[in-house]
């Protein structure tokens, strides 16, 4: 399998199977709602982590949760509430939104908090290796001690130093220099260090977490949107490499941006979706064709238009798979390899997957296949060949569209009532029966509950309006 590696940018091999991949993804920095932005990155990293595994890689996946952060400290004075009750209930919403999108815990998600005395005594290495030093309770890593910084986000230190801020501390060796360490000011959560009562800077937290909890000081994979490049991923592997004198990570791996209708998602722009505000417009299934729809690498962006076209895919899928049911037991025995249609499709699937994860090319292979299965299904054959190809191709659909890439492929029928199950059942009775009478009434009985019957080759099919 291969990846688009940021750090060299070139598309790279993975290591050989049997192989072992330590993949670290940063978390959320837990001061507000997760919103659509952030779903897309752990539907993404934690899609990515399912495919490695099925397709034979063992995966150990770390994804931190930065629970101390200028973001929270700002959050908590804004609401009158100190930064542990902010953490407390934006962790309990994260943990939810995780669980409505379907994402898996990962290996290990630690928070910065549990870490403080790691990073402490990362930071005073880091000063005895001459890499970075204190004033006046704060700690700043030295920029030109380190000739390989702005590798990654493909920029000079002069370039660097036209961004930055006029009001960036003066005390600093270097305008570029960073916190490692920030002396603690009154009202805001702090712990004792060498340097006074203080807390981590952001970037370091990240550093110490992902080797301690991947137990490696190289990583395999890095994982994160482009907006965490510079300077954050940047001043990672300053840290990480000065500290170790290793390479922190082989490969650094970035999703794109998500955009409203073209604009960047902004509360003032009154265009912020949250996850549970985008999951009571849209399904799950589509919310995540929509992701898929668009490589990992590039920026997408949300529109009510391209949100009803992924509800149609998803419809497409579902009524293949209810046509399918409807087919008989695969008696055969048939195999993948026997069904041609399928073998043609399951190695395009798999083949734009392989290469560097494009799930948009793979979603077109997959509706390619089920328009070719539907046009078999067409044929309206009745022999065992027929049948055990159809369920060889639901089988695969359920594995890698179902399970892998995680669309849920059921449909969502919880609010179907008894009344309504009895009107499809009376429906497709009548039909037998050449009743066609009472067949559109019973259609027309259930357009009013809001939903929708369709007729076609493999009988009825219904959908919510």
């Amino acid at each position: 399998m291969k990846l688009y590696n940021t750090l060299t940018r070139k598309v790279e091999e993975l290591p050989a199977l049997p192989g072992h991949i330590h993949m670290y993804s940063c978390g959320v920095t837990v001061y507000d709602k997760c919103h659509i932005g952030h779903a897309r990155s752990l539907y993404t990293f934690d899609t990515l982590v399912k495919y490695l595994r099925y397709r034979g890689y063992e995966v150990t996946f770390v994804r931190n949760i930065t629970d101390v952060d200028d973001k929270i400290i700002a959050k908590a004075n804004q609401t009158g509430r100190t930064f542990e009750e902010v953490v407390r209930e934006n962790i309990d919403l994260y943990y939810k939104d995780l669980e409505s999108l379907g994402v898996s815990p990962a290996d290990k998600e630690p928070r910065a908090t549990e870490n403080i005395p790691l990073m402490i005594a990362h930071i005073e290495a880091l000063i005895k290796k001459g890499h970075a030093y204190s004033i006046g309770g704060d700690v700043y890593f030295r920029i030109r001690s380190f000739k390989d910084y702005g590798r990654l986000s493909n920029q000079s230190l002069d370039k660097m130093l036209e961004g930055v801020r006029v009001d960036s501390d003066e005390r600093k060796e270097d305008p570029l220099d960073f916190a490692l360490w920030k002396a603690a000011k009154p009202g805001e959560p702090s712990w004792p260090s060498p340097w006074g009562e203080g807390r981590p800077g952001w970037h370091i937290e990240c550093s110490c977490m992902s080797m301690k909890h991947l137990g490696v000081e190289t990583l395999d994979i890095h994982a994160g949107g482009r907006d965490l490049m510079f300077p954050h991923h940047e001043n990672e592997i300053a840290q990480s490499e000065a500290l170790t004198g290793k390479p922190f990570a082989k490969m650094w791996i970035h999703h794109g941006l998500l955009t409203i209708a073209g604009q960047k998602m902004a509360k003032s722009l009154g265009n912020f979706i949250t996850v549970q505000d985008a999951l009571q417009k849209h399904s799950l299934g589509a919310l995540k064709l929509f992701f898929l729809s668009t490589h990992y690498t590039s920026s997408i962006d949300y529109t009510v238009e391209k949100m009803e076209d992924m509800e149609k895919g998803l419809l497409r899928l579902r009524t293949f798979l209810r046509r399918a049911s409807d087919v008989g037991p695969d008696r055969l025995g048939v195999k993948d390899a026997d069904v041609e249609f399928l073998v043609d499709a399951k190695e395009k699937v798999l083949s734009a997957l392989d290469e560097d994860f494009n799930t948009a090319l793979a979603l077109g292979h997959i509706f390619d296949l089920v328009t070719a299965a539907n046009r078999f299904l067409d044929e309206g054959r009745q022999d065992d060949y027929f049948e055990g190809s159809v369920h060889r191709t639901v089988a695969f659909l359920e594995e890698v569209v179902g399970q892998v890439l995680g669309v849920p492929l059921k449909e969502e029928v919880a609010g179907l009532s008894s009344e309504e199950e009895a009107l499809l059942a009376d429906r497709v009775a009548a039909r037998k029966a050449r009743d066609w009478k009472r067949s559109d009434v019973l259609r027309d009985l259930l357009k009013e509950k809001g939903i929708i019957v369709e007729d076609g080759k493999a009988g009825q099919t219904w959908r919510r309006a």
